[in-house]
């Protein structure tokens, strides 16, 4: 049911918000959550940084919002690894990835003066692959890799220990990861 028939309650809107998080459980975006609801897009971010102020687990990503469900429940294996590669390749590393089963949690880049800047990314499949890729090239964003010659980290996870190897091992072999 659309509640842009009607105006919410500053209060209704962050639950009725926080309800469709939990229900929809991929991202929704702000511009989607504030057409729905009849206000700005700028409300939108205020009620989920009022959200996030009260412990909710809600992350914006490339995609949108998400409601954060343990990942550690869902996927058995996790681990950290390291890449180096030009802007033009993040497609093929993140394809290497989801072609291997793995799930993309995050990038990490090691600023000079922020120390750790941390993206998060939930891509699983191709299509999220390029959606991002769209996204960054759409809106003339630049990657955080750009800030650091090319090194980042990822948090990666799968159902198996094998997947996340054969992923490693693909990477390797295309140049991609660093140090192994």
């Amino acid at each position: 049911m659309s509640q842009s028939s009607k105006k919410m309650k500053a209060k209704e809107r962050r639950e009725y918000i926080l309800s469709l998080l939990k229900q929809k459980g991929s991202p929704i975006t702000g511009s989607s959550l504030a057409a729905e609801m009849n206000v700005t897009r700028q409300v939108i971010v205020g009620d989920v940084s009022l959200l996030k102020a009260k412990n909710e687990p809600i992350v914006a990503t490339s995609q949108g919002y998400m409601y954060m469900r343990d990942v550690k429940e869902d996927l058995a294996y996790q681990r950290t690894i390291v890449c180096q590669h030009k802007g033009d390749d993040t497609e093929e590393e993140l394809n290497i990835l989801v072609d291997h089963g793995v799930h993309v949690l995050d990038v990490v880049v090691e600023h000079p003066i922020y120390g750790d800047l941390t993206a998060r990314l939930r891509i699983s499949n191709r299509r999220d692959v390029k959606k991002f890729i769209e996204k960054v090239y759409s809106t003339q964003a630049s990657f955080l890799l750009e800030l650091t010659g090319g090194i980042h980290t990822h948090t990666i996870a799968a159902d198996s220990r094998e997947a996340l190897d054969e992923a490693e091992a693909a990477l390797e072999e295309a140049g991609i990861l660093m140090g192994k």
